[in-house]
């Protein structure tokens, strides 16, 4: 089995970048610093190929343990023939090299099995290679104190022949594949017992058009008993297919008993058999895709710009235990906290616009972040009518709660704020994750950032591994402020652990700011190897070293000193960014000379100049920013052809939720997102842009807005 051929194929790559990748990676690089600096050796392969490459990489070499395995299995049970052997060889899934083992498994005590222990395995052979004249004058042979007639032992035999059937390789393989092209999906449901499944309560649709998130939504129906779900195929003609290879003389007896045995077979064995692996498939398949857009729901979330120097008052909405005000400075520290009562039951409106008119005063707020919870459309309605009051700019905004709750109630918040009551600690966080998406959001597991569909219904193993990889990635492509950064961030740049973060912390506590990437060696357990895979992921403002506070990686500043000597520029000059002619410098060196000439890779000399030309640069500035609002809008103000304004706030198969200002987001379904057919919404938008929308239809009774992106 040659692993590297495979990929090459399958990612269209050059083997090279196969061979490279794959060493890298077995030397223990991570995912973002061979996507970063080692693009030469990957053929600047992105950090998302490079996952992809990793786990097919995983499953191959699993396959290839897995074929070895079975062979050894077989072959010391004295079963290995050259044909199972080429089988093995040439499958090209687990599933298949399952399939071949099966005959091979130990089993537990069946039907078969139990004719086998009763001495009837010689019978069934002899049916099936049609070597008896007379069945019953055979079967009675096998009459003893196991077996009481005839009629016994040829049902026994028919077991064995019904099992033999179910496990042969090839077949299951046909069957499948007609399974997964022409198998139905079949829905029934109460239809006296409303629920959000009914529009499934009598629905069909063919196995291989299912979009995922139909799957998922049959499968949790199912699991809450409001679906009664099965496969169906076109039995006779499977049948039928089963007879065709095991039928050998039709004319014959012994054929009516193996039809029997078929007929068994299919509907005993095989077809359950084969409606849990199709239903598997559809799962696995579901989840795959679903967990993908889920990652880069996250991933377009956590890079959200940054919205700095502005102090925030965090606003927890709530109903009867009141909301939590939290009030942060630029750089995040907390500065007071409160509980007001302006929603019902209290509705103290007056005593709450008191009790904030006072603190935005005191410590010159500039922007409002209210959670989107429970009571969020009630409090922004009181926000709305607040800033109304106040001689002074300031803004609100709407900001995703989600796991807000869960990070209140953790050991990490309860380390950064043991003092502050559970409940206030919402509110630090949603002011925090405006002010900085990606710092406060890796605090919180992102399984429970609401931003994808049924991830409580994924695989969770699978969803974790593959949304820390989606942070890593994120975290890494910004760069960490290395003295400034919590633990909690800190863990998720390439190479350092979570007890490595700590004791980065404890360094910067007991020792002081780092003054240079060189001082990370001092930190316990921050060996050599953690060092080349974290350093050019971590700043320093105030380094001596200009470099320190770039993307360069240590391992290239000599090579990077000599490019900004041989340009005519200083260190001093990064640093003040006197550099305004480099563009027109190097367009005049050619940036193929100067590779040569200083001897190093053009994609990673690309790097180093558009990290010189602004150091200290956070990608993020150059997204677009978020909607600040000073004014409410009800549903009942929206008028059908409304052109608005809004916000994306998740992004899904069947299209994107959009935040209009209203108490519900607006849905844009994918078939309004333009004039040409969109198979993936994500093509079209991702979680953050501001959109221009035009509103088609308004649900009063279900406050349902439904959007339209075409024509504006």
């Amino acid at each position: 089995m040659n692993i590297e051929k495979i990929l090459q194929e399958e990612l269209n790559l050059k083997s090279s970048q196969v061979i490279n990748t794959i060493k890298m990676i077995d030397d223990g690089n991570t995912i973002p610093f061979i996507a970063r600096y080692r693009k030469e050796m990957t053929g600047n392969l992105s950090d998302v190929v490079l996952r992809e490459f990793y786990d097919r990489l995983n499953y191959l070499r699993n396959l290839k343990n897995r074929k070895e395995d079975v062979v050894r299995i077989i072959e010391e049970g004295g079963n290995l023939t050259d044909k199972i052997k080429t089988d093995i060889k040439n499958a090209k899934t687990l599933q298949e090299v399952e399939d071949i083992y099966v005959p091979f498994k130990p089993k537990k005590r069946t039907r078969a099995t139990i004719a086998k222990e009763k001495g009837l395995e010689k019978l069934a052979i002899s049916i099936m290679n049609y070597d008896i004249e007379d069945i019953n004058s055979e079967a009675k042979k096998y009459i003893d104190k196991d077996v009481k007639n005839e009629e016994e032992a040829i049902k026994g035999a028919l077991d064995i022949i019904a099992e033999i059937i179910s496990e042969d390789a090839s077949l299951r393989k046909i069957i499948r594949r007609i399974a997964l092209n022409d198998g139905v999906i079949s829905c029934k449901g109460s239809t006296d017992e409303k629920s959000v499944y009914d529009m499934y309560y009598s629905y069909s649709e063919k196995v291989k058009t299912m979009a995922s998130h139909r799957i998922l939504a049959i499968n949790r129906g199912e699991k809450e008993k409001f679906l009664k779900v099965k496969l169906e195929l076109n039995e006779d003609m499977i049948i039928d297919k089963i007879k065709s290879i095991n039928l050998k003389n039709k004319s014959s007896q012994l054929s009516n008993y193996i039809e029997q045995a078929i007929n068994d077979s299919y509907k005993r064995l095989i077809f359950p058999s084969i409606e849990r692996e199709v239903r598997s498939y559809l799962t696995e398949k579901a989840q795959e895709r679903a967990i993908k857009v889920f990652g880069e729901n996250i991933k377009k979330l956590l890079l959200q710009p940054p919205v700095k120097a502005n102090v925030v008052m965090g606003f927890d909405p709530a109903y009867r235990t009141g909301c939590k005000i939290a009030i942060v400075d630029e750089n995040s520290k907390l500065l007071d906290t409160t509980t007001i009562y302006p929603t019902k039951p209290q509705n103290d409106e007056e005593g709450s616009k008191k009790v904030l008119i006072e603190l935005i005063n005191k410590y010159n707020v500039n922007i409002i972040a209210i959670g989107n919870g429970t009571a969020s459309r009630e409090s922004e309605m009181f926000v709305a009518n607040l800033i109304k009051e106040i001689d002074k700019d300031i803004k609100y905004i709407i900001v995703s709660e989600a796991g807000a709750s869960i990070y209140s109630a953790s050991s990490l918040a309860t380390e950064e704020h043991p003092d502050i009551n559970v409940s206030i600690r919402g509110a630090i966080s949603i002011a925090r994750r405006l002010q900085d998406p990606l710092a406060e959001l890796v605090k919180i597991e992102p399984q429970h950032i609401g931003v994808g569909q049924y991830q409580h219904d994924m695989n969770q193993k699978r969803l974790g591994s593959v949304l820390e990889g989606v942070v890593e990635d994120s975290v890494n492509a910004v760069g960490v402020d290395l003295n400034s950064a919590s633990y909690s961030l800190l863990e998720h740049v390439a190479g350092i652990s979570k007890s490595v973060a700590k004791n980065i912390v404890i360094y910067r506590e007991e020792v002081g700011e780092f003054k240079s990437r060189k001082e990370l060696k001092k930190v316990k357990r921050l060996g050599p190897s953690a060092f080349v895979q974290c350093a050019g992921f971590l700043r320093i403002d105030n380094s001596k070293n200009v470099l320190d506070n770039t993307g360069v990686h240590p391992e290239s500043y000599d090579i990077c000193e000599k490019l900004i000597k041989r340009l005519g520029y200083t260190l001093d000059d990064i640093k003040n960014k006197k550099i305004e002619d480099i563009d027109d410098k190097i367009k005049s060196l050619g940036i193929e000379n100067l590779s040569l000439e200083l001897n190093v890779g053009v994609l990673t000399l690309k790097d180093i100049i558009n990290e010189i030309k602004k150091p200290g640069r956070d990608p993020r500035d150059e997204s677009i920013k978020p909607v600040f609002r000073s004014d409410v809008l009800k549903i009942e103000d929206i008028k059908e052809g409304m052109i608005l304004k809004g916000t994306v706030r998740n992004v899904v198969d069947f299209g994107a939720f959009v935040d209009i200002g209203i108490k519900n987001d607006g849905l844009v379904h994918k078939s309004q997102m333009s004039d040409r057919f969109v198979k993936d919404p994500m093509q079209i938008v991702s979680i953050g842009d501001i959109v221009d929308v035009k509103v088609i239809q308004i649900d009063l009774q279900k406050h349902k807005v439904s959007l339209s992106m075409k024509g504006i």
